[in-house]
Order: C-alpha cells, then structure tokens, then sequence
C-alpha cells in the first residue's frame, strides 16, 4: 500500500524533482546591529546571533529579547515565515544553524545573520537547511579558522528541492511527528526553572564567588608549533566542547611542552565551566576528567563545604538568559567578575543534592547520550535523521 507521499509523489511529480538555486527562489539580506544596552526588558521583539545556537530550535513564533519600538524603526526585519540564519560560528557543524521565524509580527534580527525570504512553506526549509544534503553544500563555501563564516552572497548558490506546497506540507507533518525529543527537552527546562526558582521561600542567594574554592581561565597553544600538539596526551577542552553537559573525554589534546610553556592549568574533575567569549558565551558544563581548557573558559572549583558542584551547575544553565544579556563588544564576551558575582540560592547541601538528583535523571532522560540516554530515544534520534535526510532526497527533474 502505498503512503500519502508515495502517492502525491506519484501524482504530482512523478519524473522526479525540480532544483533551484536559493538565489532563485528567495532574497537574501543581512541582519542589522545591535548592542547589550539596546536590549530592555519588554517592547519590540529581536533575536539575537548567539541565541540561534543555544536557545531557539529549528521555529519559534515568540521571543526572549526585546528592544525599544524607537530603535526598531531603524533596524533589519524577518517577516512571518522568513528563515533567520546565523552565518558565522567557531565550528563548521554549527555555521548555518538557522530557525523559520513563525511568529504573526516582524521581529529584529542582529548582525552575524542572514534574513531569507522566500515562497516554500518554512518549516520544510528549516528542515532542508538541517539535513546532510545542506551540509555538503555549506562545507564547500565556509571559509575561516578561528571564526567559521559563509556569507550571505553565497548561500544564492545552494541548490535545494522544490516539490510542490502539498508535498512540502506532507513532508514537514512526516517530521513533526519525530518533535519528541524537543518537547522533553522543553519539558525539562521547565521543571528546572520550577525546582529552582524558590519563590516564597527563605533561602538563601548569594555571589557565586561566595562557593567558589578557585577560579582560573585557560590557554591556546599556537598552532603553528608542532611541539604543542603532535602527540598530546594532556585533554584540552575548547569552548565549542561546552554545550550545558558533562565532559567525560576532550575532543582535544596537548603536549605537557604546550602545559609547561603557555602556563595552561591543570582543573580536577566536577568543575563548573562557563564558556565567555563568542557563540557560545554563556553556556555550561561539568568536566568529568582532569583537563586543560583554552583561554575562552572560565573554570570553577566549587567549594564542596558550602555547595554542590552539580547544583551550582544546574542553577548557571538556569540563568543562561541572564548570563547573555551581560555580554559586551563585538564577540558578545563575559568575563571573570560578571559570573562570579551572579547570585544563586543556596539551600542545604541535602536540598541541593536531591534537587541536583532529580534534574540529572531527567536530563539524562532528555539530553545526554553519553550518560545512558535510552535506547529508544537514541533510536528515535538516529530515526529522525535518517528519515528528514530521506525525505529531503528527490529524484531530479530532467
């Protein structure tokens, strides 16, 4: 028997699919500029570049950022059903990560991103521009090292299916079958905020600082010195590794000539680490090992004394909002003294632990495949690429 897709294939394009250039079928402009002092607390809404990689996932019809009605009558609009694409990241896997703005009003877009208006329905390209088809595509035109970037100009040349609206449709209702994932993960933020917001109750906030035994930043061995990397053995974690997880194993490693001589520090296991500087600025992660890091993380050693490593971690991921809104300059940077003097509630350390408990198995339920995320979630993951990568794939029109 044959699927409703088999046979909307069947009736509407049976000798296959036409490809267009996105040059063809949309225009494409940059976002505009804005600054942390522009950002108030309600008024017009904006995205911002470095929530396209921690915040939003594939849509989103509401934002968390505002800016004043006065300043947005100068600035760069996504319209409804509009993809806003962030073209610059420090890694080849993030640059591109777009979001199909479905909200029912324009809304700001700040700099760093692409604005590309189109005809096909949104979600279906919000799937396209995530699929493995995509990806060999935007490999082929990103260029830097330190900082990823493809230009808007040369997203005209990636070619895309174009089946019919029906098919689009059918395809997107196919994949929004497989949003499991993200409403847990939803889910999961909620109950955090819940657990740790502690409204009416006598506890205790305080500076960071205040549980804090140590704190240091790393460093970036020059690339260009083989000395420093050629059969490292030292774990050295980058920013991009910090992603709100544990870090069991580093992607990358050192030479102890590369510890000794650029004065990288060594950090025992369960520190808390806040990425400051760029996209990632803001995020979190717990290192399970003893490691290095580049210059881009702020490492805590945690008190055991006075708090719960975990916790403290927990709450940092809590305040992510907060966190990005203190970002400065160009790159949108924190530095030491912002997160260090952010107040946490701490309750008992016996409170802290259970609380900690509790948002580790649902994390692990929603987010972690290293710490025994279930079979069928993994599954479910591995289906859903499998399947949107197999939708996404047409015979070609001749």
């Amino acid at each position: 028997m044959m699927s409703k897709l088999d046979e909307l294939m069947a009736r509407l394009c049976p000798d296959g699919v036409e490809y267009k250039t996105l040059g063809e079928i949309a225009t494409i402009s940059r976002g505009g500029s804005l600054q942390k002092k522009d950002y108030v607390d309600n008024g017009f809404p904006c995205i911002h570049y470095g929530q396209i990689y921690t915040y939003y996932n594939l849509f989103a019809d509401k934002t968390t950022q505002f800016i004043s009605e006065e300043l947005a009558k100068k600035q760069r609009k996504a319209a409804p059903n509009d993809i806003i694409m962030a073209v610059t990241s420090e890694n080849i896997e993030d640059v591109c990560k777009c979001i199909a703005w479905l909200g029912n009003d324009e809304v700001a877009v700040s700099g760093h991103k692409a604005i590309i208006k189109h005809s096909l329905d949104p979600k279906y390209l919000a799937y396209y521009f995530h699929s493995s088809q995509f990806y060999q595509q935007k490999i082929k035109l990103a260029h830097g090292t330190k900082v990823i970037e493809v230009s808007p100009n040369s997203l005209k040349a990636i070619k895309i299916p174009i089946p019919p609206l029906e098919i689009q449709r059918e395809i997107v209702r196919i994949l929004d079958n497989f949003t499991e994932l993200t409403a847990r993960k939803q889910q999961y933020e909620y109950y955090r905020n819940r657990l740790l917001s502690f409204e009416g109750g006598q506890i205790e906030w305080m500076p960071l600082h205040n549980v804090v035994k140590k704190h240091c930043t790393g460093a970036t061995p020059k690339k260009g010195n083989p000395s420093y990397y050629v059969g490292g053995t030292v774990p050295w974690i980058r920013t991009q590794d910090v992603r709100f997880n544990e870090i069991a194993s580093a992607s990358s490693y050192i030479t102890e000539t590369a510890v000794k001589e650029t004065g990288a520090k060594w950090i025992p296991p369960n520190c808390v680490i806040v990425a400051i500087s760029g996209a990632t600025a803001g995020r979190c992660a717990v290192n399970k090992i003893s490691a290095t890091t580049n210059q881009h993380c702020l490492n805590m050693e945690i008190d055991d004394t006075k708090a719960f490593y975990q916790f403290v971690f927990y709450c940092l991921c809590n305040q992510y909002e907060e966190l990005i809104r203190k970002k400065q300059g160009a790159r949108g940077d924190l530095n030491a003294s912002m997160i260090l003097n952010m107040n946490i509630p701490v309750p008992s350390r016996e409170e802290q632990k259970k609380i900690a408990y509790t948002l580790y198995q649902f994390d692990s339920l929603c987010n972690d495949i290293s710490v025994g995320l279930p079979a069928e979630i993994e599954a479910r993951q591995q289906q859903y690429e499998y399947y949107r990568d197999k939708l996404l794939t047409f015979k070609h029109k001749q």
